[in-house]
Parts: C-alpha cells; structure tokens; sequence
C-alpha cells in the first residue's frame, strides 16, 4: 500500500477538528466535512484558539499557524472524500450511524481508500462487516484533548489487511503521535481498563464512601495518578463514559461492567461534565 498522503475526517466536533489539527499541523491536506456548517465554523474557531496557545506557549509560529489552517478545507457533503487516501470518522458513538457513513463511502471511495474511525469502544470487527471492502476498516483511537495526547489506538478489526495496519501505523508516527496496536474486543485496551475505574469511583460516591474532591484527592495522593478519576470523567464527558460502560456490559454480558445507576443519572440530567459546565465539578462558563 502506498503512503497515506490525503486525509479526510467526518465530524468537526471536538476529536474531528483536534484530529484535522494535528494532521494539518504535520503538512498534510485535509477536508474535514460535516453535515453543519455551523458546526464547521466552530471548529475553525476552536482550531484557531488551539494554534494561538501554541502560539503564546512559543511552540509554533504565527506563519506555522496559518499554514496548519491553510491545508485544511471544509464540506457539508461526503463527495471531497473521492480523493482521499484515508478517511477518519469521529461521528457519534453509535454502530448503525457509523456503519451507515461506511456503507456510503464505499459508494462515494475508491477501494483502496483506507477507513478508520475514532470510536472509543464499539467492535471494529462490527464496523468492518458493514464495507464492501472490510479488509480496509480499522480503528484509530485518538485521546482528548487531541493536540495534546500522544497515544493513538491502532484496533485491528479481524477482518483488516497488514497492509493497511502497517500504513496507518506510519501515518501515525507522521502526525506525530505514538501508535500502539490492538487486537479488536470492546473497550480495547485503555478504555476497558480506564472506563471501570472511574464507574467504580462513581459507585463510592453513590454509596456515600466518601466526596467525590476526596476520592479524587485519594487517587492522586495514594496512586499518584495526575487527575482523579471523577475529574478525569468530567473532562471526557459522562455521557461518553456511560456509552463505554454500556458497551463492555453489553459486549462481554459480564456485570463487574455495570453502569453505575449515579452516572446514569447524571447523563439523565444532563450533568455530563465540563461540556455541560456540570458534572461531579462545577465549570464556569469562560
């Protein structure tokens, strides 16, 4: 397989715009596309405010910046993803929607356009199924916040070629993150080990254990983990988190995978961290 070279990404919500970011940032041209131009011009606002601190940090230039923008081009429709060599979804955490984009790629790709998407937990195996050409199809895993994570989970889906693996393992090392590779299971790695901790630290606040400032200060003093679990919650957004815990529960029918009924409630409320200003913190609007 040659180089990936063209890069498109579905979604410019916050992993879609971090990842056409990066990719840009590193020289290659990208079409990031979604349904909303509204949704596309606050990604270029979100995208521009990220190069400025990278500005101000003295990491990047002010013509580095322009140049990172200038690379990237936007669209409401699926069509500018003809010409791509790599296509990466970051849509919604849901399989027929994801499954749905893949199906009309294949209409819209040539077949050796690479597909992978940023799903956190679904089974790339799943995913895979659903192209005319699955030996294709792999998993991407890029962290939040994007600019910022080094790792990527490469999730090979059972179905996907060496060919393509080993292509986007490179790709990912070109953007200049850390590729680590992962056979396809729900959850995958970091996910599967990272999402049942912070359950379980939801389940000692809804027993009443202890406040969630101190289960958070526990796990930081006695752990020496940088953020506490809740926190760490807040900051990937709960209703994400329940989504992984309903698929581990789901896929594995294993109930030390059970949702906890408090972060149930909080996604009922709309209490889904710092993206809705509330979660097991307060976040004041800026």
């Amino acid at each position: 397989m040659t180089t990936l070279q063209a890069i498109g990404v579905i979604g410019a919500g916050t992993m879609g715009n971090g990842i056409a970011q990066v990719c840009a940032a590193a020289g290659f041209p990208v079409v990031l596309q979604d349904l909303s131009q509204a949704a596309l011009d606050r990604a270029r606002k979100t995208m521009e405010g990220s190069l400025a601190r990278q500005i101000k940090k003295g990491t990047l230039t002010d013509t580095q910046a322009a140049d990172t923008l200038a690379r990237i081009t936007t669209a409401t429709t699926l069509d500018p993803m003809a010409d791509r060599d790599i296509v990466i979804e970051a849509i919604v955490e849901k399989l027929e929607v994801k499954a749905g984009i893949l199906g009309k790629l294949d209409q819209i790709c040539p077949e050796q356009t690479v597909f992978a998407s940023n799903t956190s937990s679904i089974s790339l195996t799943q995913l895979a199924a659903a192209s005319a050409h699955p030996g294709r199809v792999i998993g991407m895993h890029f962290f939040n916040p994007v600019p910022v994570m080094q790792l990527v989970e490469i999730i090979r889906a059972l179905q996907t070629t060496d060919a393509v693996s080993d292509a986007v393992t490179a790709l990912t090392r070109a953007i200049g993150k850390t590729p680590r590779v992962s056979k396809d299971s729900y959850g995958f790695i970091v996910n599967r080990l990272l999402a049942p901790q912070i359950n379980e630290a939801i389940n000692c606040v809804y027993e009443g254990l202890a406040t969630a400032e101190d289960i958070d200060s526990m796990m930081k003093l006695g752990a020496n983990h940088p953020m506490g679990p809740l926190a760490l919650g807040d900051l990937i957004g709960l209703d994400v988190v329940l989504n992984i815990m309903e698929t581990l529960y789901q896929g594995f029918d294993d109930p030390k995978y059970r949702p906890s009924p408090l972060l149930k409630q909080m996604v009922h409320a709309g209490y889904l961290g710092r993206k809705t200003g509330k979660g097991f913190g307060s976040y004041p609007a800026a």
